[in-house]
């Protein structure tokens, strides 16, 4: 779409909607978003209208003419709330423009959180980020230092250098160690994390006692956890139905809200005795929530707990080295081997199901589209040869790597499931993108009440997309690709990406933290 938005009055001549007296007035709004679908999820709204915006706030949503110092022309375009992604390890600002270009308005680290949590939130109010951004508090962190005595640090590299000491993943927390880890858990809530991130999966040593100690916690400060569950394993014990449940057992002992994290990869392909079993335990009031990504591969540490121990192919599905890969290149048994002897820290991605197979792509839809289940990409940073890039890159190199979802999750889901699959309804798509996640965190998290929204008084996060041209371009061997078809992107009321290009000078994002105590 050419010459979408024109500022100031010529655009009053070329919508022809607003009569030629009214260029002497003052406009009625700052932006006007004419004529397009607006989905609005929580009201049902799916019919054409405009958008008045003023500040950072929508102002109006209505069939009537409207003025505006700039104007966006969205006929035959989709107008959606701006999409939430409950679970971005990318916190970085490369991160955080490819997910902008994929229809991300915000995005929160809730699977493994941040620790200190006072220091996340003041790095990025430093240097400004370009789509709203918050965080869990990270359980893990707080354990490793309670554990190895050592000092946390709210960054993800930090986090895997931990890696090569698994004391901390195996071992049972003493009494004294566990008053520590709860502290440190309170203190983050305090400094306004978004509820608990549990990496329960990265510490299958730990007790039970102490899951549910921490879920206590959580269920006091009225904030969710968000875990990564215990197990990952298709054979008993041990398994993942046995990890699902144990986080059904301490939301239903404790009344704690229970988030599951990626249930697509967790459940491997079990979700049809998981799923059912997750069903059930909502019908009996049990807090209970999930999410999901759109691919049949994940992307972790070479050295995760999952991936040690006796018979650890055989839980994961019968994997081989060929189902990892590093760089979009697969591993060979050797390369495997030496990676986790010698680098155990190194991202890979592991392909758990082959979505070229129609019947692991049947298993992979079930977690998709698992009854109020919301999209999370799971998404991280960005690396060339294994190293961070620099906060001020832009744009990415073409050599720039991480999982395609960190750059293609949205867009693949609406591309896949509404326009090529019809197994959704767009308006069901916009409430898995948008307003699902608002409604999951803002019990806890009053910011999110204006959020997922197309409404007067809600935050003026939108995307502007075409539903006949929406797609992912990241591959699993060129991730570095933006997504297509995501035409405008205002966060906060600010035109962060106009005509599919962003503008690296605009830092709109604003900080998300639960609500005072």
């Amino acid at each position: 779409m050419k010459q979408t938005i024109i500022h100031g009055l010529i655009g009053l001549f070329v919508f022809g909607c607003v009569a030629v007296a009214a260029q002497t007035e003052q406009p009625d709004y700052d932006i006007a978003i004419l004529g397009g679908r607006v989905i609005d999820p929580e009201t049902g709204l799916d019919a054409i209208r405009n958008v008045g915006i003023r500040g950072d706030k929508i102002v109006a949503v209505s069939e009537a003419p409207m003025t505006a110092a700039t104007l966006i022309d969205a006929s035959g375009r989709v107008v959606s709330p701006g999409f939430i992604d409950m679970h971005a390890h990318g916190q970085s600002l490369p991160a955080a423009r490819m997910q902008a270009l994929d229809g991300v308005t915000t995005a929160l680290e809730l699977e493994a959180g941040v620790l200190p949590v006072a220091d996340f939130y003041d790095e990025r109010a430093t240097q400004g980020r370009p789509i709203n951004y918050g965080a869990a508090v990270n359980w893990a962190n707080a354990r490793i230092a309670a554990l190895m005595d050592k000092t946390p640090q709210a960054d993800p590299a930090w986090f895997m250098e931990q890696f090569s000491d698994p004391g901390w993943q195996t071992r049972l927390a003493t009494a004294a160690q566990l008053e520590r880890i709860e502290a440190m858990v309170q203190e983050g809530l305090d400094q306004g994390a978004l509820g608990v991130g549990f990496l329960l999966g990265y510490a299958p040593g730990t007790g039970r006692k102490e899951y549910h100690r921490i879920s206590e916690l959580a269920a006091r400060n009225e904030v969710p956890t968000f875990t990564h569950a215990r197990f990952l394993s298709m054979l008993e014990p041990d398994s993942s139905f046995e990890a699902m449940a144990e986080i059904v057992a301490a939301a239903a002992g404790t009344g704690v809200h229970a988030h599951i994290v990626h249930l697509n990869s967790m459940s491997l392909r079990d979700i049809e005795i998981i799923g059912p079993m997750l069903m059930e335990a909502r019908e009996q009031g049990v807090r209970i929530s999930t999410e999901a990504y759109p691919y049949g591969a994940g992307s972790t540490g070479v050295g995760a707990a999952m991936f040690r121990g006796p018979d650890w192919r055989e839980r994961v599905g019968g994997v081989t080295a060929a189902n990892f890969d590093v760089d979009g290149t697969r591993l060979t048994e050797q390369e495997l081997a030496r990676l986790q002897r010698e680098a155990p820290g190194t991202q890979i991605v592991i392909h758990f199901l082959d979505t070229e197979d129609p019947e692991d792509q049947r298993l992979l839809n079930q977690s998709v589209l698992f009854p109020d289940g919301v999209i999370a990409s799971d998404g991280g940073d960005w690396t060339v040869a294994g190293e961070a890039l620099p906060e001020a890159t832009w744009p990415l190199p073409e050599t720039a790597w991480s999982h395609p979802r960190s750059a293609g999750t949205y867009a693949r889901f609406i591309r896949q499931y509404v326009r090529e699959q019809q197994a959704i309804s767009l308006l069901k798509a916009i409430e898995r993108v948008s307003y699902g996640p608002a409604k999951i965190l803002q019990q806890a998290v009053p910011q999110l009440r204006s959020k997922g929204r197309i409404q007067p008084g809600a935050d003026a996060d939108i995307v502007i997309f075409d539903l006949a041209q929406i797609t992912d371009n990241a591959t699993y061997a060129t991730p570095a690709r933006a997504s297509g078809g995501i035409e405008q992107v205002l966060v906060n009321g600010v035109l962060l990406v106009a005509d599919g290009e962003l503008n690296p000078a605009l830092m709109p994002g604003r900080p998300v933290r639960n609500k005072p105590r």
